[in-house]
């Protein structure tokens, strides 16, 4: 394997790819997804790899190269998996970046778990780096990662993009491994967020919980010798793959599918349209809530308007997930027998994934898309919206606790907490006329299309220099 050869190696918890085993022999196929389509060409173009978590317990394989890119596999135990990911990464980190909307664990052996993973794939990014290579880690995950590498490999460039929000101080000095976190991030020598307001929760936890000086966007980190660093640390908005979100959108077969959609939920005059993982901080239950309200209020009435919800199975095994889709569907099983009818359904429910082409018909299909998340890094869906609205139709309701609202300012913001305040704007949605949903389709697509995934991933590069 050429380790000594790769100039950009990107360090992600998991791979690109899908493995699997049969007869006991691996096969592999490429895995889709947004940061594989923003990276793949420079990753080629520049002889990089990707080191990940293959998604299975102890799975090794030797580095496998597909369609010209490289995966170099960290394998993880059951217990790992257990502690490291579902425990630290996903049952103390996430929810505490979340603004504790259900409450963070903090167990030590979970800790010290998260710490012995981000030893491996640190160890795998450091091996695999040529001289004075760039490492770009991503996510919170890895937050011990870029000081790891930085100790391993003082020579190379280190990148940390944070895809989550950043909490405030109030909320992270809960952590008690605060500090250990702060510092492994700052091993890094640019740290990408999501929003400006997560780099400013951030530089405000190092001054405060670290000690460390800011001056600007930067924080300065002591080094080796008494020497003294500066390390960036700003807002790089992610975004989508625009035109091949638009390009599918046009397709005959996609448009002809939003038609049959349409059709099959008795061709109502305005659909609603909820898309999310089936996760606590996406507001799926506030927006159930007030879309039943508004149908027991009798300011919506079926069959002239119909809601369709999509909720992606996600962490299945953790209980807030259990209990969380065990409400959404008690709610959605009243919705559906107090108002719908076999002809006129009133909620269509899908707890499952859907394939792209799929979803560009949903969302050609919907009136009004509502993307109530409680908090989100950035949240996709919206953009993605916009991107396949290319008839110019469409409202978006968007929360003000997304990073996308921080963008996408024509789209009809809202607080999802307010309830009242959210039916309204659902109403507004509902009732826009069709030259105002151009006017604000506009605008909105020309932020979507010019401000690509491609674009943020140059742009994130050549900020952190020699790109």
């Amino acid at each position: 394997m050429p380790q000594t050869q790769l100039d950009l190696v990107v360090v992600a918890n998991r791979l690109p790819i899908d493995v699997s085993c049969e007869g006991g022999q691996l096969s592999y196929g490429r895995s889709p997804g947004g940061l594989v389509t923003a990276l793949e060409p420079v990753l080629s173009q520049r002889g990089g790899a990707w080191v990940g978590w293959p998604g299975a317990p102890d799975l090794a394989f030797d580095p496998v190269e597909i369609d010209g890119l490289l995966s170099i596999p960290v394998s993880l135990s059951q217990l790992e998996i257990c502690n490291y990911y579902e425990g630290f990464s996903n049952a103390t980190l996430w929810p505490l970046y979340h603004d504790v909307i259900t409450p963070p664990k903090y167990h030590r052996e979970w800790h010290e778990a998260y710490r012995a993973v981000n030893t491996k794939f640190a160890t795998a990014a450091a091996e695999a780096a040529a001289p004075g290579a760039t490492v770009w880690v991503h996510d919170y995950q890895l937050q011990l990662v870029p000081a790891m590498i930085k100790q391993l490999r003082p020579d190379v460039r280190v990148g940390f993009f944070n895809h989550i929000p950043f909490p405030p101080e109030a909320l992270f000095a809960q952590l008690p491994w605060r500090r250990e976190i702060l510092m492994g991030l700052l091993g890094a020598d640019l740290i990408g967020f999501q929003r400006a307001q997560d780099a400013g929760n951030f530089r405000s936890c190092v001054r405060r919980l670290a000690g460390l000086t800011t001056r600007g966007r930067s924080v300065r980190v002591p080094g080796a010798g008494g020497t003294w660093r500066d390390v960036l640390c700003t807002a790089f908005p992610i975004s989508i793959d625009s035109a091949a979100v638009a390009a599918r959108a046009r397709q005959p077969s996609v448009q002809a599918r939003a038609r049959e959609i349409r059709a099959e939920l008795g061709n109502p005059d305005c659909i609603l349209f909820g898309v999310d993982r089936l996760d606590y901080t996406k507001g799926i239950a506030h927006r159930l809530k007030a879309y039943e309200e508004l149908l027991r209020e009798g300011r919506l009435k079926v069959p002239g308007v119909a809601m369709v919800q999509v909720a992606s199975p996600s962490r299945d095994n953790v209980s807030a997930y259990q209990t969380l889709r065990d409400d959404v569907e008690t709610t959605v099983g009243r919705i559906a027998g107090d108002f719908g009818s076999l002809s006129s359904p009133a909620i269509h429910y899908l707890h499952q994934t859907q394939d792209a082409d799929e979803m560009a018909a949903l969302y050609l299909a919907a009136d009004v898309m509502l993307v109530t998340a409680l908090r989100d890094g950035m949240n996709l869906v919206a953009k993605e919206y916009v991107a396949s609205r290319v008839d110019g139709a469409g409202a978006l309701v968007l929360s003000e606790f997304t990073g996308a609202a921080d963008e996408l300012r024509q789209a009809l913001l809202v607080n999802p907490h307010d309830i009242d305040g959210l039916k309204a704007t659902i109403l507004r949605g509902v009732a826009m006329p069709p030259k105002e949903q151009r006017r604000r389709m506009q605008a909105l697509r020309r932020r979507v299309m010019d401000h690509d995934v491609a674009a943020w991933a140059s742009g994130f590069l050549a900020a952190l220099g020699g790109w």
